[in-house]
């Protein structure tokens, strides 16, 4: 390819040279001698400056000592001029550079056009030989199934995502079961969730659960420089599947694929997503194929891809809480020698996901091999804590006093969301709180409500800890969004008037609300916070039962 440049470049150089020197030629060839008037000319006869006259078809070439000048042969008087001066009569050469310039042109058209013609040429070779070289690389690593020996017993902490997706095992065991009583289930399942948590692992397990081919594909392996390419190794994908079905396809980071279609265009992207579209399109839900893909962008991805029909149905899979990360580690822990207490290992690794919790046992086991021992420790854990850490910047880990913060916090947002009826599914220490929303009418009061939940954790802070904390950030920001929302969008003011200060006495009130409310629920905030700390975790149903238990 550099090659290639380089004797473009090079052609290029010698072309405008050669252009260059005939421009020269020309300049050099051209008749230099100056067009006068009849005025100009009896000026130089009267100057008695005219050395010659030239006689040259039409014009008459007037020759002084420092220059040359032409004349049209009609604007001075010929029979003076002819007999005070010598003249000399020559054959008109100026359509030899009419002539010369014609040529001049058509050359240097037809030198470029050729020079353009074999640049394509050129570039269709190149692109030919890609092509090839893609269609043997897809050939060399064609779309294969695997047989996952993973079960649901190898992945501990995910009791609930196991419940959804038991149906689908039992629909991929007996279709016919199904197909019976005309049920369909959905052609796409999107595994959605933070990296690390398992949703590959997942995927593995529904497979050896249910005993059915597995095709594994990330959605990089989608992406190829020459558009065709990626949709051409969906298409293979999917007939290869429907070969074998009852079958998994699972598409690991489905959001490289399938990013929302904008502005900044990527047709091959496209290409490959649209055909993805068509794919799911194409086959029924009683077919015994199921989709699952997996993601930790969910907001990126094309709408097209979530409509119904494709990737219906969403799992959200959050970073495990305390029991879940105990039920991990015990199982990591299974085949090792040990005499830890997972319990307190457990507490300690508050953020981690499932990957950082593999790589957190493997060190400290590392860690004992080299001390020379036969046995894990807790302390192994501990010593190599940091370093694990320092390798997953990413991880949240809280010391105790964040612990603390963190919980009057949650408790706060949680209470106040159940004392208010506003549903939620679990509120924990690092998981983020997802409310539903239902209904697509919502009253000025329910607004009013949601915009306080998002206020309530950073009020509870100021009254426990006299301070506030930056944890409180991204739910100030969606409370003034809410507001502007409620102000300028929806118009809920008094007589549709928006005043400059609407948004701010808004605010005002919310927060003040919140303050009393949270004060006359000071000893119920206490109780969920320490619940919090213990467990990690809380649902609405305890939440009201707290709330039953202090009034």
């Amino acid at each position: 390819m550099q090659h290639f440049k380089a004797t473009k470049h090079l052609k290029i150089i010698v072309s405008l040279l050669a252009v260059l020197s005939l421009l020269l030629a020309f300049a050099m060839l051209r008749d230099s001698a100056e067009v006068i008037t009849h005025q100009q000319a009896n000026a130089l006869f009267t100057q008695e400056k005219i050395k010659k006259l030239i006689v040259e078809g039409e014009y008459i070439r007037i020759i002084t000592e420092e220059k040359e000048y032409k004349v049209y042969e009609g604007a001075i008087n010929k029979s003076t001029f002819f007999a005070k001066y010598p003249v000399e009569v020559k054959e008109s050469k100026a359509y030899l550079y009419d002539l010369f310039t014609l040529f001049l042109i058509l050359g240097a058209f037809v030198f470029f056009f050729r020079m353009i013609q074999e640049g394509r040429e050129k570039q269709l070779k190149h692109l030919k030989v890609n092509l090839q070289r893609e269609d043997e690389a897809l050939k060399a690593e064609p779309v294969q199934a695997i047989t996952s020996n993973v079960r649901f017993s190898d992945v501990a902490g995910i009791s609930a995502v196991k419940e959804e997706l038991e149906e689908i095992i039992d629909f991929l065991k007996a279709p016919q079961k199904y197909k019976a009583l005309d049920i369909s289930l959905p052609k796409g399942v999107l595994l959605v969730g933070p990296p690390g948590v398992g949703k590959t692992l997942i995927s593995k397990a529904v497979a050896g659960e249910a005993g059915v081919p597995f095709f594994y594909q990330s959605g990089a392996s989608f992406v190829h420089i020459y558009v065709g390419m990626g949709a051409k190794r969906v298409s293979e994908l999917f007939r290869k599947a429907k070969q074998m079905a009852p079958s998994i396809i699972f598409i690991d980071e489905i959001d490289a694929v399938g990013k929302s279609r904008g502005e900044f265009r990527n047709d091959e992207r496209e290409a490959t997503l649209n055909q993805l579209l068509t794919e799911m399109d194409g086959f029924e839900e009683s077919s015994g194929v199921i989709v699952i893909g997996a993601t930790n962008k969910i907001d990126v991805l094309d709408e097209a891809l979530l409509r119904a029909g494709r990737f219906d149905r969403r799992i959200h899979i959050s970073l495990p809480d305390l029991e879940e990360r105990a039920k991990t580690l015990e199982l990591y822990l299974a085949k090792k020698p040990h005499s830890v207490d997972i319990g307190h290992i457990a507490r300690m690794s508050v953020g981690f996901n499932s990957a950082a919790l593999a790589t957190l046992t493997n060190e400290a086991a590392i860690y004992a091999m080299r001390d020379g021992r036969s046995t894990i420790e807790t302390s192994d854990f501990e010593a190599v804590k940091e370093k694990v850490l320092l390798g997953k910047r990413k991880i949240m880990s809280l010391t105790d006093k964040e612990r603390e913060i963190q919980a009057v916090y949650q408790a706060a947002k949680a209470l106040v969301a159940t004392w208010f009826d506003i549903e939620f599914d679990k509120i924990g220490l690092v998981n983020i709180m997802l409310l539903r929303e239902d209904h697509e009418i919502l009253s000025k009061g329910q607004l009013l409500n949601r915009i306080k939940v998002y206020l309530a954790g950073s009020v509870a802070n100021s009254i426990f800890f006299k301070e506030q904390f930056t944890n409180a950030s991204s739910d100030i920001k969606q409370a003034k969004k809410m507001v502007h929302q409620v102000v300028y969008e929806y118009m809920m003011n008094e007589n549709f008037i928006i005043t400059p200060s609407a948004e701010e006495e808004l605010l005002k009130n919310s927060v003040a609300e919140v303050t009393n409310l949270l004060n006359s629920l000071n000893d119920a905030l206490k109780k969920t916070a320490t619940y919090l700390l213990e467990h990690e975790n809380i649902d609405q149903e305890q939440c009201r039962e707290i709330l039953r238990e202090i009034f």
